[in-house]
Parts: C-alpha cells; sequence; structure tokens
C-alpha cells in the first residue's frame, strides 16, 4: 500500500516539473526580447516548439514504453529532461534556445505518458485509479501555478535561464527515487512500427504549423495550402495503417467508445481555449499593470491551487453529478470566469479577481480529472502507455494551436487598435506590447510615457476580444460534454480489448 502511493508521488513531481517548465518562460519572454532580440515570430516558436515536439512524439513514446517498459523510459526521460535544461538555460541567441526546447519537449515526450500509464496500472481499483489520477491531475494544475511564481522568484534575482537550470535537481531526484521505488510494467512485446512513427510525427506537426502560419498569413495563402494538405494526408494514411497493423500505435477502434472519444475531444477544445490564459495573463500582469515577474507569478497562484483541489473533488462528485456532469460543471465555471476576465482593463482591483481565479481553476481540475480516466479506464490495461500518450497528445496539441490562435487573435486585436504616437519609431511596438515596452526604455519620458499608455490600451482591448472568444467556446464544449458523455458509468470497471 505504502509503495503504490509512494509510486504515485514520484509520477507526480516529475509531471509538476513538466507543468512548471510550460508556464515558467512566459514570465521570461519580456526578458527575452531585452537580452537575445528575439522578433514577435521566434517568441512564438519558443513558446510554441516544446508544445509542439510533445504532441508529435507522444503517440511514438506512449507505444515505446508499452513495450521496453514505462518506468525505463520515465528514467531515461529524467536524465535528458535535466541535460537539455542545462543547454536551454545556456542558448546564446533564439534559434538554439528553440531548438534546446524542442529537446525538451522530447525528453518531455518521453516522461507524460510514462507517468500516467504508471499510475493506471499500480492502481487496479476503479475508485482508487479516479482518486489518484485526480491528484495526478491536480498536481499538473498545481505546476502551472506554480510556474509563475518560481519563474518570478528567479527572474527578480537571476538570468533568465535561470528558471530552466531549477529542473535539474528535480529531475535528479525522480531519478533516483524513480530507479528504486517504481515497478517495472509493459504490455505485450513488439516491434514499433517505424512508418507510422513517421506519419504521426509529420501529420500533427505539419497540422500544427499550418494552423500557426493561416493564423499570420491567411488560409489562402500558397505555404498554408500546401502544409495543411500534406499534414492531412500524412493523418489519414497514419489512421488507415494502424487498422491493417496487428500491434498499432494507436488502436483507432477505442474511438468507438463513446467515453474515449469524446473524452479526448472535450480535452482538446478545453484546453485549446485555456492555454492562451497563462501567457496573456503574464503579459497584462506585467506590461500592463507593471508588477514584477514574482508579483505576477504569486497573483496566478490561487487559481492553479484550486485547479489542484478540483482534481481532488472530481472523484466525489461523480457519484452525485455522473461524469458527464462533473465535465459540464467544471466547463461552465471556466466560460463565466471568462466573461469577467473580458471586463479587466488597465487597472486592476486584484481582490475581486481573486475568487473569480479561483472558481475558474476548481473548473480546470474538475474537467481534466474526469476527462483523464475516461480515456485511461476505457482503454486495456496493457495499453496504457498508448491511452495516456492519445490523452496527452489531445492536451498538448489543443494547447499549442490554442496558443497560436487565440495569441493571433490578441495580437492582430492589438496592432489594429495601437495609435503610435508621431514621431516614435513604430515597427517593433507594432509587434507586440514587449516591443512596445523595450521601444519605450531607449525613448525621452514623455515619449516613451504616451508610446506605452497606446501599447497598454490596445493590449488590453485584444484581451477583452480574446477572452470573450474563449467564454463562448468554452460554454458550447459544456454544452456539448453533457450530451457526449451521457450514460458513461459511473464506475469504470476494467475494460476488455476491442473487438475487431
Amino acid at each position: 500500500m505504502t509503495r503504490k502511493w509512494a509510486c504515485l508521488a514520484i509520477a507526480c513531481l516529475a509531471t509538476l516539473l513538466l507543468s512548471v517548465d510550460l508556464t515558467v518562460l512566459h514570465l521570461a519572454l519580456p526578458r527575452l526580447v531585452a537580452d537575445l532580440g528575439a522578433s514577435s515570430t521566434q517568441l512564438l516558436w519558443i513558446g510554441d516548439m516544446y508544445g509542439f515536439a510533445l504532441a508529435g512524439l507522444l503517440v511514438t513514446m506512449g507505444n515505446l514504453g508499452d513495450r521496453v517498459g514505462r518506468k525505463r523510459l520515465l528514467l531515461i526521460g529524467a536524465a535528458g529532461f535535466g541535460a537539455a535544461s542545462v543547454v536551454t538555460a545556456y542558448a546564446p541567441n533564439p534559434e538554439l534556445l528553440i531548438a534546446a526546447r524542442t529537446l525538451l519537449g522530447l525528453a518531455g515526450a518521453m516522461i507524460m505518458p510514462s507517468t500516467l500509464s504508471i499510475v493506471r496500472n499500480v492502481f487496479a481499483d476503479p475508485r482508487e485509479r479516479t482518486a489518484a489520477i485526480g491528484i495526478w491531475s491536480g498536481m499538473s494544475a498545481a505546476g502551472f501555478a506554480l510556474g509563475p511564481v518560481v519563474g518570478g522568484v528567479l527572474l527578480d534575482h537571476f538570468w533568465w535561464g535561470s528558471v530552466f537550470l531549477i529542473n535539474v535537481p528535480i529531475m535528479a531526484l525522480v531519478l533516483v527515487c524513480g530507479f528504486l521505488v517504481l515497478p517495472e510494467s509493459r504490455g505485450p512485446a513488439g516491434r514499433v512500427d517505424g512508418p507510422s512513427v513517421v506519419l504521426s510525427f509529420a501529420g500533427v506537426v505539419t497540422a500544427v504549423y499550418a494552423v500557426k502560419e493561416a493564423a499570420h498569413q491567411g488560409l489562402a495563402h500558397a505555404d498554408v495550402l500546401g502544409t495543411a494538405v500534406v499534414g492531412a494526408v500524412c493523418l489519414v494514411l497514419f489512421v488507415r495503417r494502424q487498422g491493417r497493423l496487428a500491434t498499432p500505435l494507436i488502436d483507432v477502434r477505442l474511438f468507438r467508445r463513446r467515453a474515449f472519444s469524446a473524452s479526448v475531444g472535450t480535452n482538446l477544445l478545453a484546453i485549446f481555449a485555456l492555454s492562451a490564459m497563462n501567457l496573456l495573463f503574464a503579459w497584462y500582469l506585467q506590461l500592463v499593470l507593471g508588477w514584477t515577474p514574482l508579483q505576477a507569478g504569486l497573483a496566478q497562484l490561487p487559481g492553479g491551487l484550486s485547479g489542484a483541489v478540483g482534481g481532488v473533488l472530481a472523484a466525489r462528485l461523480i457519484g452525485r453529478l455522473g461524469r458527464n456532469g462533473v465535465v459540464a460543471l467544471g466547463l461552465a465555471l471556466n466560460a463565466g470566469a471568462f466573461v469577467r476576465y473580458a471586463m479587466l482593463g488597465t487597472e486592476l482591483d486584484y481582490l475581486t479577481l481573486l475568487p473569480v481565479m479561483m472558481i475558474g481553476g476548481l473548473g480546470v481540475g474538475l474537467t481534466f480529472t474526469v476527462n483523464n480516466d475516461n480515456i485511461l479506464a476505457t482503454a486495456p490495461k496493457e495499453r496504457a502507455g498508448a491511452a495516456a500518450a492519445v490523452s496527452e497528445t489531445a492536451f498538448e496539441l489543443g494547447g499549442a494551436l490554442g496558443i497560436a490562435v487565440l495569441g493571433t487573435v490578441l495580437n492582430s486585436v492589438y496592432r489594429a487598435n495601437l495609435l503610435v504616437p508621431a514621431g516614435v519609431p513604430g515597427k517593433a511596438a507594432r509587434e507586440s506590447i514587449a516591443g512596445a515596452t523595450a521601444t519605450a526604455a531607449e525613448l525621452p519620458p514623455q515619449a516613451a510615457g504616451e508610446l506605452m499608455r497606446a501599447a497598454r490600451t490596445a493590449f488590453v482591448s485584444g484581451m477583452q476580444v480574446t477572452t470573450l472568444v474563449t467564454a463562448v467556446l468554452l460554454a458550447v464544449v459544456a454544452v456539448f460534454a453533457l450530451a457526449w458523455l451521457r450514460g458513461v458509468p459511473k464506475v469504470i470497471q476494467e475494460e476488455q480489448p476491442v473487438p475487431r
């Protein structure tokens, strides 16, 4: 019994660090503009490449863990993540930083499905499994909240690379404890199909890239259309190939199970809507309100901690509301929170916003806990790594797409509303509010003040539009989740393989 919960603690620690690493960069982005001279496009790639690499490789790594051992893959990923963190911290230019973030994504793709599949295999009792996944989901949400705080403390005292060096001692702890405590588990032996690996990676990455470029260049642009076609063809070929393999990377027949397909779809749409919020708030609190990185991180902490509470409460609420009711409730709470976020201006009364952030965080924990449990419980135990990979792929893909699309909406409204004062060089200022801040630092006080007032007003306009769009999307997904997940048992027993 004790060892079982120790395994959960190790899985949660690794997950916590990956979540921290995803959000800790948001506070460092303004420093990157100044220190590395990163353009707005490079900033998007620095932020997105970690998620893109994760999304493209999760399916492969989840299956690899099922075959070679989940513990083994987790430990290899932890060692790689620590090494890549050192490279990232000392990157001298944006290009190397983007490459290092890609390596972090590769290592993270080894860790993420391994942690969740280990939890799935260690906890055989359905009720314990739901509670354990709730704790795991809660730690993931807590990581999103702790990232800005950790980043804020480090950035107040050190250079931006310190936010990555903090990964090294924690991953060393995961390595040592994981080696001593975690049991090895694997599914049936078999080789990983090489063509499927290539098709899945190429399909996901090109599809995401096409969406990203469409947001910048327009859907009718030749490069966008060509990339989208390549991505679609790769994904179609991948799905067709899976149906012919004895041991596919993804058993596409699982999508016939409503609990599985509905939960994957809901997770993807929900994280698409929620993903941009941490980045948006980091910029708003620092560049509009003028808060320090530490103040900005502490301001966002209650929302993330509420997410951890939601993860723990989800297992108990299932008995009263059903699985569809808990997911819909979580999404509805977030939709309401985003309506309130759309009312923010260039000044903030934080105490009135605090309960709204906590309600939204609670909703995040409820939604993702139940959906993750649905996905894992409806897949055969021996394919836990592959099922976890599908869950994480939806999460990472939705997150990357959300940042790209909603971030572009924000920037488009910002540029349309920015009124650069006469005589002020406006090229960098029109790129982003961070560019405006960098430009203002080189201007006389009066001109700098005029530029920053205009930039803050334009940014808030973009934020208001973005949060309203997000609120509508979350409300629609809540309605669909209520219908899609209707009839899913409150207690999901051990599932058998899907018949051919």
